[in-house]
């Protein structure tokens, strides 16, 4: 249950949000409101450093256990705990719990990188590091940051919005053409045949309809992320050595 302390810290953080859009602001105004963005950014660096390498899933936190994409996500969690990577997720309920869960309960390591919100849930229980921002902004930047590849399971608004965000890093080269799947055909069928349109008007290359899966197998996608994460790009399932006396410490 949220307590009212943990209400008024996520308004006040969405508050805080707001203002940083509204526009110029004082200089001093301007200068804190970096600074907090900045001091996000500097926890998450600090909380993740050594959790890679990572792969992010996306996913809706409205479908709870009893939702059909529930086991799903769990299976995903699972399959890329046990090929030795670290999940990452948005760290709210919904299939980002559900792989976070299957994550844990298969051994592995998994983290959540969350954005304060009045309206939602608390982080789920099944991450072994997380942390909350206050802009959605630099909640992006982290998800981002450590992974290496993506996992899209069917979502809402926010869903989307790290999904294409993920294809406009990798369409534009600021990431490495790393692994995006979708998982889910009938439920993205919609959104691929739109994609299809902005190919054939010529708003999108045709090429870009090959930087991603959909599939509706787990194995697949499992099998897709290991090829091209670890054969294609020589990413190495094991992460980086804290250094004690730095107070660094491992995920």
């Amino acid at each position: 249950m949220k307590t009212a302390r943990t209400t008024a810290s996520a308004t006040e953080a969405t508050s805080e949000g707001k203002v940083f859009l509204e526009g110029p602001h004082s200089r001093s105004r301007e200068l804190w409101l970096l600074l907090r963005a900045v001091t996000d950014f500097l926890r998450g660096f600090r909380a993740f450093h050594f959790c890679g390498p990572c792969v992010t899933v996306f996913g809706s936190a409205r479908f709870g256990e009893t939702h059909r994409y529930y086991p799903t996500a769990r299976r995903v969690g699972a399959g890329l705990a046990r090929r030795g990577f670290t999940v990452m997720t948005g760290g709210g309920s919904g299939l980002m719990e559900a792989a976070n869960r299957g994550a844990r309960e298969a051994g592995g390591a998994s983290v959540g990188c969350k954005v304060e919100l009045p309206f939602e849930q608390e982080l789920n229980p099944y991450m072994d590091r997380a942390v909350t921002c206050r802009h959605f902004f630099v909640r992006k930047v982290l998800l981002f940051k450590y992974s290496c590849a993506f996992i899209a399971l069917p979502g809402g608004f926010g869903t989307m919005d790290e999904l294409f965000e993920a294809l406009t890093l990798i369409q534009t080269g600021k990431v490495s053409n790393f692994p995006v799947v979708l998982i889910g055909a009938d439920y993205w069928r919609p959104q691929i045949d739109a994609l299809r349109r902005l190919a054939a008007d010529g708003a999108i290359d045709a090429r870009d309809l090959d930087l991603f899966l959909v599939t509706d197998d787990v194995d697949a996608a499992l099998e897709y992320v290991e090829r091209n994460v670890v054969g294609r790009f020589g990413v190495q399932r094991r992460a980086m050595r804290p250094v004690r006396i730095l107070g660094e410490r491992a995920a």
